[in-house]
């Protein structure tokens, strides 16, 4: 990498991280580009070099974040998902992720508060930093490995994702209707349920 392109990514990657500051603290109905530039140190003109407005690096945080979760719990796990099945796989993803937002959970609420699913469908598909993981390469992946394949499986994957994000939310945040621990193995159950009802080979 050039100095020139080394010192785009500096800057890029200093105004993330401002903007993830700024939004986890102060939040982000309440956070303006002038806060973002002037604590990252750069000219507002700079911040449109990267990004077309607050709404953009919102956005390019949540796929960032949201990457570096799904790379964390694949880096953790390792060789434990070789030869597991599709929802093994998929649970013990989900597991160490949803451990992760629980001992992150600035994260979670920001993840959460700011998260649509045509958001999260691009965060999933797309890499914003060196070193993101294409999670929808990796989903499809999985499924091709599984015989008789599924039905609609951005449909199972919205409906995973809905049921996850949303129970674990409550949860986290406010033991509601049960701490973590408890919900989990709930959880795990539906996405179960979810999984089973999109196999083809299951349909007769």
């Amino acid at each position: 990498m050039g100095k020139v392109d080394s010192n785009k990514q500096i800057k890029e990657t200093s105004l993330l991280r401002t903007a993830f500051d700024f939004f986890t603290t102060k939040g982000f109905s309440k956070t303006s580009i002038s806060d973002i530039v002037s604590k990252a140190g750069v000219a507002k003109g700079t911040f449109y070099l990267y990004f077309k407005d607050k709404y953009d690096i919102r956005n390019r945080l949540i796929a960032h974040k949201s990457s570096q979760l799904f790379s964390n719990a694949l880096q953790e796990l390792g060789s434990r998902t070789e030869g597991k099945s599709f929802e093994d796989k998929l649970i013990m993803i989900i597991d160490n992720i949803v451990n992760q937002l629980n001992a992150n959970q600035s994260l979670l609420t920001f993840i959460s508060k700011n998260l649509s699913w045509g958001i999260f469908k691009s965060a999933l598909t797309s890499t914003t930093a060196e070193g993101d993981v294409n999670f929808g390469d990796v989903y499809y992946s999985m499924l091709s490995e599984e015989p008789g394949g599924f039905r609609d499986p951005e449909i199972m994957l919205f409906m995973i994702i809905e049921l996850v994000s949303s129970t674990c939310y409550s949860s986290i945040l406010y033991s509601e209707p049960c701490d973590l621990k408890k919900l989990k193995p709930y959880l795990y159950d539906g996405v179960r349920d979810i999984i089973a009802r999109h196999r083809l080979s299951a349909r007769k």
